[in-house]
């Protein structure tokens, strides 16, 4: 009975996430439009993303909680890579990053009104159905690593249902962190499924635990090492999700049956 009383509330929680993202949005887009003018900008463009996500996490009522087993440094390029159950996903990996990170998303988000705009912009984006599309990628990723830049990818390459505790990891990360010879950044989300699924009548305000893991070294690999270093991000990503009880307990959660998952 609770639950349905919540529904009323939960919605205009919802809600106020898109009002406050598209007005900060709106807000910024002057000086976004000057930032994405010119490659070189793009650091400064990275501080002004890193203030607009801690703006969208605490703005709903969000805490971030980190723990780092070990921490980046800015005179290196990096691959994140974390497991995707939320739309604020990426938001939590650019308030935790102070390196400039590029990401590599979906072409579908570029759908979403007045923020597909400038997604099409600053993310470098693939069709997952059209392999040209995924070569093209890998010309551009190129180009701004040689800028310092770090990547970007949720290698799950999808949000999964809900009962589902990670999907399979696709390849584009572990080819480009071979190929660049850089370091795998772990990082686990262990709250924000709970939190801010794609359920619109579930979630509440709490605290995202996030786990940065040790890293994972790729020098000295080839390409022929890329199905080994898959599954040794995957059962390390794995792992640290079957230990976490909330998490556990929300992946197995009833009413998980209704199989929510990303629109996109």
């Amino acid at each position: 009975m609770i639950q349905y009383l919540l529904f009323p509330v939960r919605f205009i929680w919802r809600v106020w996430f898109y009002v406050l993202m598209i007005a900060t949005v709106l807000l910024m887009s002057p000086l976004v439009l000057v930032l994405l003018s010119d490659e070189k900008y793009y650091g400064t463009f990275w501080k002004l993303m890193r203030a607009w996500s801690y703006v969208l996490i605490y703005g709903m009522g969000f805490r971030l909680k980190a723990e780092f087993e070990e921490k980046t440094t800015l005179d290196k390029s990096y691959m994140f890579i974390a497991n995707h159950a939320s739309l604020l996903d990426p938001w939590i990996m650019i308030a935790l990053s102070k390196n400039p990170i590029l990401f590599v998303g979906k072409k579908e988000l570029v759908k979403l009104p007045v923020f597909g705009y400038f997604y099409k912009k600053a993310v470098v984006m693939v069709d997952r159905s059209d392999p040209k599309s995924r070569k093209q990628v890998y010309e551009r990723v190129k180009k701004r690593l040689d800028d310092g830049l770090s990547i970007g990818i949720f290698p799950e390459g999808l949000v999964p249902t809900e009962n589902v505790i990670l999907a399979p990891f696709t390849n584009g990360a572990f080819s480009l962190s071979i190929e660049y010879q850089m370091p795998i950044v772990t990082q686990v989300y262990y709250d924000a499924k709970r939190y801010f699924s794609w359920d619109f009548f579930k979630g509440r305000p709490g605290t995202f635990r996030v786990k940065q893991c040790k890293f994972i070294e790729t020098s000295n690999l080839t390409i022929e090492d890329k199905e080994a270093l898959k599954k040794q991000a995957f059962d390390l990503m794995y792992n640290e999700l079957t230990q976490d009880e909330l998490y556990m307990k929300d992946t197995n959660r009833p009413n998980n049956e209704r199989e929510f998952k990303s629109p996109l």
